[in-house]
């Protein structure tokens, strides 16, 4: 049990991420309820008693309903988490309002720019529902899988204001899932995004077979991106050294379990772009947001070298080995 009282939660969400923070709170006291906006598949986790499509192996336990009745769940919570892709973040939240109860406390883990307007998600939040929202975003080196098994894991709780952001960093904090606030939003919602496409091109470097220097290199120099684009959102560039920066960056970048990582590794591999995806079976941001970032490092003109090359693999058809040769004929610069 955390140190906060119990509270009734509502995911909104049953894919894995959504189920392992449902599953994660049920378990540590709070009453949560999980919703799906499929109602076969919410059928099928009711039935079973777990996610077997998305996170299987894990048995819900009794603090731990499931419902597709989305104007029933609002009207009973009146503490959200969002679980959803960033393309969807929007109409999730449209769908939401008309239910909400006064004063909600809207959180969410969802990561990436808005698809088209590029906004952040806090900026989407506060367009929908308004400025005095009071809300909360979870980001950090963290894996649904891991989180599901109770294995030691840190994030980053951010809101605009600090207080609301230490509110519910107490309502996640166990001995097994430690919550840091931040009033610096911007700056873990950027660290969230980006390091999704810098994972996608990892991915394509240990593909094309290239070793654990080349990986270090673009891991350093796509922090360097990272921050370079937070100085114009007015970041704080210490934040990048944290959990949701460079700890979210390493992690992505270097196991696996990122969907991220494993789309660029088959592209590097020669495998196209449309069966990596199939391949993979679920939803891999980096995908949007290489888009978004491309189209705001061009109106902003920012320097992200990396990024761009990403985005013109994934979105322009460049072969990954031209985009690494691109990257290496670039001008020397002072690394600083």
């Amino acid at each position: 049990m955390n140190d906060a009282s119990p509270i009734r939660i509502a995911v909104i969400g049953a894919g894995s991420w959504g189920t392992a923070m449902a599953l994660m709170m049920a378990n540590h006291g709070h009453q949560v309820t999980l919703w799906g906006h499929d109602p076969a598949h919410v059928e099928r986790l009711s039935k079973d008693h777990g996610n077997e499509r998305f996170l299987p192996g894990f048995t819900f336990p009794d603090s731990l309903t499931v419902s597709g009745d989305l104007q029933q769940i609002l009207a009973d919570h009146d503490t959200l988490m969002l679980a959803v892709p960033s393309h969807a973040f929007r109409e999730t939240l449209l769908k939401c309002k008309p239910y909400l109860q006064p004063d909600p406390l809207i959180s969410w883990i969802t990561k990436g720019f808005e698809t088209n307007s590029g906004l952040l998600t806090h900026e989407v939040v506060s367009d929908v529902l308004g400025e005095d929202t009071r809300m909360a975003l979870v980001s950090g080196p963290s894996f649904a899988l891991e989180v599901a098994q109770n294995l030691p894991t840190a994030v980053a709780v951010a809101s605009p204001k600090l207080q609301q952001a230490e509110a519910f960093a107490n309502v996640l904090h166990t001995p097994y899932f430690r919550a840091y606030p931040t009033d610096d939003i911007a700056s873990v919602e950027l660290g969230g995004s980006l390091k999704n496409v810098l994972a996608i091109a990892a991915g394509i470097a240990d593909g094309l077979g290239f070793g654990a220097n080349t990986r270090a290199a673009l891991i350093t120099r796509g922090l360097a991106e990272v921050i370079r684009l937070g100085e114009a959102y007015g970041c704080r560039p210490q934040s990048f050294m944290g959990l949701a920066g460079i700890g979210d960056l390493v992690l992505t970048c270097t196991d696996d379990k990122s969907r991220n990582r494993r789309l660029g590794l088959q592209l590097g591999q020669g495998i196209d772009m449309k069966t990596a995806i199939k391949n993979i079976g679920q939803e891999v941001e980096g995908v949007h947001a290489a888009r978004e970032v491309h189209s705001i490092a061009s109106k902003r003109q920012i320097d992200m070298p990396i990024c761009e090359q990403t985005y013109q693999v994934l979105h322009q058809g460049l072969d990954p080995r031209q985009a690494v040769d691109n990257l290496l004929m670039r001008e020397l610069r002072s690394e600083v």
